[in-house]
Parts: C-alpha cells; sequence; structure tokens
C-alpha cells in the first residue's frame, strides 16, 4: 500500500478543556461535518460517538481518550479535490482526576484544539492542561464556545486567555450577536461575515458585516495585523511605510508564529448550535502543524547509549510510541501508537527497545472512536492501534529491530487517594487480581499493592471519582464481586535531617552462616525527587558484586515507614562503607543489611509524615462567601486568591485532602445548592506533628 495523504496534509490534534466545557460535542460537530457520523450524538442525550464506555455515557464526562481519523477540506476550497486533509482527533477528559489521559495524549500530539466556556472563561482544568501543552511545546488555537448560553460573554472569556494563559492570544474571529441571539462570526482576516444555515448549520453562507460592528471589527483587525507583523521582519516593514498587507500573507506569517507557539489565534462559536466549527476546522488546517513542522524525534540509542533522530520520513527506520493501553471487550488489549519515522506493515516483527522484547503486529488498526478499519500499513505521522502485544505499556518505544532506540519516556504523578478492595468469593479473588492487573496496565496512575500485615489488597488513584469508575468497571467489564473500603489519603513518609546508620546481618547456623555488613548515609532531597542510591565504596571494603543487592534491599524497605509504614520517599542514601566474609557473604545478606541499616538511619533522621495537599477552587454566591471561606480556614485550608464573577465569588485554596471528603455534599448545603468546586493536586507538604499520631493510630 502507498500512502494516501502526504506528510503536509496530516494533522494530529488534540481537543482539550475543563469539564463540561462542550469539548466532547465539539468533537461530534467535527465527525458530523467531515462526514464521518451522519447522525449528530449528544453528550446530554448520553449518545456521543467519542464517549462510548458505558460510564462516560451516564456521567456525561469523558474518561478515556478516543482516538479518530476524520477527511476536511477547507471550506474556502471546498471544490478542490487536492486540499483534502486527514486529521487525527484525539478527544481528552476534562476531569482532573484523569489528567494522565491528557498528559498522554500531549506527549503524541502535535497541535491542540483548546476549548474555553464562553461565560465562564478560563477555569482550573484549562490552566493545568495548559501547562501540559507548554512543557511539550505544543502549537494551539483557541475556541471560545457556548456564545449562545445566558451569560456568555466573549471579550471577558477572551481577556481571561490574555491574563491567565498567555499574552499572545489574538482574536481572529468576533461574535456577531451574543446568547440567545448570536447568529455567526465575524473572520478579521478577510474582513468577511459569515453565518451557518441549514437545520444542522452545515452551509457555511458569507453575509455583509453587521454596520454597527464594523468599527469593533476594525479595532480587533488593526490589532491582530500588529501582533501578526511583529513577529515577522518583512512585515513590520511593510506595516510601518503604510503598505497594505494581503490575506495570504497574513495567513502564512501566523501560521509561522502558530507553529513557534508565538501566537494563538483565539476563534469562536457554539458547538451545540451548530455555529463556528467548520471555520475552526479551517484553522486547524491553516495554523495548526503537520509531522513536518514539529521538530524530528530524538531519543537514545540503546547499543551506543549515544542520542539518536529520527526525520518523519516513510524510508526512516520505524520509531513509535504507545501512549495508550486499552483492554477492548471484542479484540482484547490494544496499544495506541504514533508513528514518528518508518512504517509498519501488517504481520512484521518489531522491538519493544524499552523492554528489550521482541512483538509481532499482527492486526493494524485505525480507530474511529470505538469502529475500526484493519489497514495493512501505517506510515510515519499517523496515529494507529496494534491488537494483543505481550509486553508493551504505556510509554514504551516500539523500533526496527535492526535500528532500536528509546524516546523520551511520559511522566506521571503519584496517586493521592486508595482504598481496600476485597473480593466477595474465591471465583472472584482470581477474576479480580487479572482485572487489576489488566486495569494497572491501562492507566499508570492506578496502583495495586498488597498491604504486608493484612494481606489485603490496595488500590490507589487520583482521585474519588478514578477509583469510583476502576471499581464500577471491575464489576461491570471483569465481573468481579467486591466490597470496598472507604477511600483512604495516601500519605508518604520522608526525613528532615542527616543521619548515619549500620546494618548488620550475621547468622551462624551449623556449616555456612550468612554475613552482611553495610555503614550508610541519609540526606533529605527536595519534593518531587524520588530516591537517590550513591555507591562510595572505596578499596573493595564491599566486593563490587554485592553492591546490587544491597541497593536492592534499601529499595524493598522504602516500601515500609518506620512512623505509620507509608512509603519513604525523597531521600538520597550514600553507601560509604562496610565489611564482609570471605565466605559467609552472600547477595541475600547484604540484601537484608540493605534494608536493616535504612530503617535503623530513617527512624535516626528525624522522620515525618507528607501528606498530599490540594488545590482546591470554589464558587459561590455571593451571600455565602463568608460562610465558605470560614469552612476553608476550619479545614487547615490557605487561601492563595479570590475573583468576582457577576455575583460569584471565586475562592482559590490549597487544602489536605484528608479535610475534602464529603466537600462537595457540604458545599451544596452551605450555599443551598448553587456552589461547585473543582480540586487537583499540588504538592505534598509535612503533616502538623499534632495529628501524626493519629494517622499512625488510623493506620494500624
Amino acid at each position: 500500500m502507498i500512502r494516501k495523504y502526504p506528510l503536509e496534509k496530516v494533522r494530529n490534534i488534540g481537543i482539550i478543556a475543563h469539564i463540561d466545557a462542550g469539548k466532547t460535542t465539539v468533537s461530534e460537530r467535527i465527525l458530523f461535518y467531515t462526514g464521518i457520523s451522519h447522525k449528530i450524538g449528544e453528550v446530554h442525550e448520553g449518545e456521543a460517538t467519542m464517549d462510548w464506555m458505558e460510564q462516560e455515557r451516564e456521567r456525561g464526562i469523558t474518561i478515556t481518550s478516543a482516538a479518530t481519523t476524520t477527511f476536511w477540506t477547507p471550506t474556502y476550497a471546498k471544490d478542490d479535490k487536492n486540499k483534502e486533509h486527514r486529521i487525527n482527533i484525539i478527544d481528552t477528559p476534562g476531569h482532573i482526576d484523569f489528567t494522565v489521559e491528557v498528559k498522554r495524549s500531549m506527549r503524541v500530539l502535535d497541535g491542540a484544539v483548546v476549548v474555553f466556556d464562553g461565560v465562564a472563561g478560563v477555569e482550573p482544568q484549562s490552566e493545568t492542561n495548559w501547562h501540559y501543552a507548554d512543557e511539550y511545546k505544543v502549537p494551539r488555537i483557541c475556541f471560545i464556545n457556548k456564545l449562545d448560553r445566558t451569560g456568555a460573554n466573549f471579550e471577558k472569556s477572551f481577556q481571561s486567555i490574555r491574563k491567565r494563559l498567555t499574552k499572545n492570544a489574538v482574536a481572529l474571529q468576533l461574535p456577531i450577536g451574543i446568547e440567545s441571539n448570536f447568529s455567526g462570526v465575524i473572520d478579521l482576516i478577510s474582513n468577511k461575515a459569515f453565518e451557518f444555515k441549514g437545520d444542522k448549520g452545515q452551509d457555511v453562507t458569507e453575509v455583509p458585516v453587521p454596520e454597527n460592528m464594523k468599527e469593533e471589527a476594525a479595532k480587533y483587525r488593526t490589532e491582530l495585523v500588529e501582533k501578526i507583523a511583529e513577529n515577522d521582519e518583512t512585515l513590520t516593514e511593510k506595516y510601518l511605510k503604510g503598505e497594505a498587507i494581503s490575506e495570504k500573507e497574513l495567513k502564512e506569517s501566523l501560521r509561522r508564529s502558530v507553529l513557534k507557539v508565538e501566537l494563538v489565534p483565539v476563534l469562536c462559536g457554539s458547538a451545540l448550535k451548530n455555529k463556528g466549527v467548520q471555520p475552526m476546522l479551517d484553522a486547524v488546517v491553516d495554523y495548526l502543524p503537520s509531522p513536518l513542522d514539529v521538530p524530528p524525534a530524538q531519543g537514545i540509542d540503546p547499543k551506543t547509549d549515544q542520542e539518536a533522530v529520527r526525520e518523519p520520513r516513510d524510508d526512516e527506520p520505524l520509531a513509535a510510541l504507545a501512549f495508550k493501553v486499552a483492554a477492548d471487550p471484542f479484540v482484547g488489549t490494544l496499544t495506541y501508537f504514533r508513528v514518528y519515522s518508518g512504517s509498519l506493515q501488517r504481520g512484521s516483527y518489531i522491538l519493544n527497545a524499552t523492554k528489550n522484547s521482541q512483538e509481532r503486529a499482527g492486526r493494524i488498526l485505525r480507530m474511529h472512536a470505538n469502529h475500526r478499519e484493519e489497514v495493512e500499513s501505517i506510515y510515519a505521522g499517523e496515529i494507529g492501534a496494534l491488537v494483543g502485544l505481550k509486553d508493551t505499556t504505556t510509554g514504551d518505544t516500539l523500533t526496527d529491530p535492526e535500528h532500536p532506540i528509546i524516546l523520551e519516556k511520559i511522566s506521571f504523578p503519584e496517586p493521592v487517594i486508595e482504598q481496600r478492595i476485597t473480593p466477595k468469593t474465591k471465583a472472584d479473588q482470581e477474576k479480580m487480581g487479572i482485572a487489576l492487573r489488566k486495569l494497572s496496565d491501562e492507566d499508570p496512575t492506578f496502583r495495586v499493592s498488597t498491604d504486608a500485615e493484612t494481606g489485603e489488597t490496595l488500590i490507589a488513584g487520583m482521585g474519588e471519582l478514578h477509583l469510583e469508575v476502576i471499581i464500577d468497571r471491575l464489576k461491570r467489564e471483569f465481573s468481579v464481586g467486591a466490597s470496598v473500603g472507604r477511600p483512604q489519603v495516601s500519605y508518604k513518609e520522608t526525613i528532615s535531617a542527616e543521619a548515619e546508620a549500620e546494618g548488620k546481618y550475621i547468622r551462624q547456623s551449623g556449616g555456612r552462616g550468612q554475613y552482611g555488613h553495610v555503614l550508610i548515609r541519609v540526606k533529605p532531597l527536595g519534593r518531587g525527587s524520588g530516591f537517590e542510591f550513591t555507591n562510595s565504596i572505596k578499596g573493595g571494603t564491599i566486593p563490587a558484586e554485592f553492591i546490587p543487592a544491597v541497593e536492592k534491599g534499601i529499595k524493598e524497605a522504602l516500601s515500609k515507614g518506620v512512623i505509620a509504614g507509608y512509603n519513604i520517599i525523597d531521600l538520597e542514601v550514600e553507601l560509604y562503607d562496610g565489611s564482609y566474609h570471605e565466605v559467609d557473604s552472600s547477595e541475600a545478606a547484604f540484601k537484608i543489611a540493605g534494608s536493616i541499616a535504612l530503617q535503623e538511619g530513617v527512624r535516626r533522621a528525624k522522620p515525618i509524615i507528607l501528606e498530599p495537599i490540594m488545590k482546591v477552587q470554589a464558587t459561590t454566591p455571593m451571600e455565602f462567601f463568608g460562610d465558605v471561606t470560614g469552612d476553608i480556614s476550619s479545614k487547615r485550608g490557605r487561601i492563595e486568591s479570590m475573583e468576582d464573577r457577576e455575583n460569584l465569588k471565586i475562592v482559590v485554596a490549597h487544602i489536605p485532602l484528608s479535610e475534602m471528603f464529603g466537600y462537595a455534599t457540604k458545599l451544596r448545603s452551605m450555599t443551598q445548592g448553587r456552589g461547585f468546586f473543582n480540586m487537583e493536586f499540588e504538592d505534598y507538604e509535612p503533616l502538623p506533628k499534632s495529628l501524626e499520631e493519629k494517622v499512625a493510630e488510623g493506620r494500624k
């Protein structure tokens, strides 16, 4: 098979937003206008094509990112078949508990459409997702949605993007009318107005710019031209000389600025009312990058440990990144991947370079949300899914066995909340083990562990909703009967001082004994640093072959803190001395000595418990503002900022997760059902000494 769409006509984009900004509705309209679906699926009716899991349809939210392939010819060239582009879209969740889905999607996207609610403007999750996009340097365009709603305000939403996300936002469109009078958009580059006719808004019709908007449009257009010219020497010269700049020059220059993330175009519309989606698709084609416009993929050659680069060409060796693993009820394990270079043929053998294991590309699928199309091969710059890979997990690199490369992995946040889960019968126990393994393979922020003392299974995730969905899936998809404990905070332990300690393991029992002896130094590290092991042994006081065993023993001992048995994090352990016995020393003895030394070292280094702190944004009507802030203070909360928004007060505070259980109900009762909040993980902070004993007791 040969490539049907040249690389410059491919766009890999994500649709990202805060929960309820209308992201999935935008995706549904895109599928309809690009001819992929002949009926528009509505989220509020539980029929969205992209939200295909039962849990998504019931809750009306997106939980997993869905990938789909569509085709689009810009409206200004609709009769020109050569202008058709392939757009691969990933619709990501907006809820903070499923951040992992956004983060892993960002890693494989070339561009993004960020959707905002025209009433609320920038919301907390939009900020988090925006920072992920900054981290991966993803060019983006903004779409201010829901302009048909009561209270919608384009100017206010646009200014909130400028104030809170980027001062480089430029308006490409203005809405004609607002709220129930919203009827179309003015395109500022071409200086033309458009309305959307037909029962589904499918006919984009040019209309005269309304008289009462000509002045405002001229003001915005001048600002847009200035901003575009600022980043382009040739246009700056023309602009200063007062020469006219053509539409083509403006578009080309704006595209270059968007690709460098120097400007972010802002468009507007109402997806629910079928207005503004086609011009947004035109903007995706006009301004967002093709795989040729982004820097080539970089990684490490595992054979030489040198940096290696893969250009986005079909004749390069294969390099692809697995960014998501999903358990599919019909075909088994589906591994979503993005091809950065080369091509992949059905039936060929590939190397999982991260795990150094061979895989076979049995079936290659191109995904259309939950429908799938089998293909013979897939090329550079495309997104697809493979069926039945054995060892591949999220973040692994799949390559040509002859030319391996390991691309940069995706890093994920630690879970902050855990629950005990007990199977109801012996049969459930076996099913539960298999199901939990599958779910943790799918989701890197979901962890499964066993409590060493009680033997109970613990599951940990990013929030109550995250674990609720997991438990729901266990019951429905895997038919596991299980009883579940109350959600608990996932505390951590660390040290607050330096200390030295000795670990000795000596056993003498007829015949060969056991001898391991180590001296270590422990030092605290900054939050989020994890664990570091340093080997400073000089002169062979411990033979080199026993050092890995010492490190292994120390690592295992990190899972059991000395205060309350929580994981120990953020410390450096230096092995600086020890001794060995010619006959009795063994790896097992040094492993035990390492773990004894660590426990002793942590005890001496002033151990403390860390608790997860959440960033909470509570929105309340003015009259309940005092009650809400008083309640936040009573929860050991620190108020960081406040702002006003049309009879509402928005309070941003940092509050310990342990104080947040049941907060939704409490906030609703305090505000007569009118208040709501969002929360996301911020950081770990030391737990006050007065509460340490209580937490340790609770753990026992």
